[in-house]
């Protein structure tokens, strides 16, 4: 299973069948996601103890909402300085170009 880290911790995995990925989200966070969305978020029993999320990526809207999933995980795992050196990684600042 793929796996992507920034400072030593790990921010998205890809299970192997790739048809999802998971990232970090608050537990808080998450069970709005999965109530709003069932279709596009999940947690599979054996994560639900877990602040993590999976992303059905044939339910993804668009690149920029892949890039803002994917920025709001590294934000989350990534030490605060390094996040502020870049202000250019943050949810819904342009997405990929």
């Amino acid at each position: 299973m793929p796996t992507f880290r920034v400072a030593g911790k790990m921010y998205v995995t890809v299970p192997d069948d790739r048809t999802s990925f998971a990232v970090r989200c608050p537990k808080l966070e998450r069970a709005e996601l999965i109530a709003a969305e069932p279709e596009k978020f999940w947690v599979p029993p054996h994560e639900a103890s877990s602040a993590w999320v999976r992303v059905r990526l044939a339910a993804l809207e668009d690149l920029e909402e892949l890039h803002d999933i994917l920025v709001d995980s590294w934000r989350q795992a990534a030490p605060d300085r390094l996040a502020e050196q870049h202000p250019d990684l943050r949810p819904g600042a342009g997405g990929p170009r």
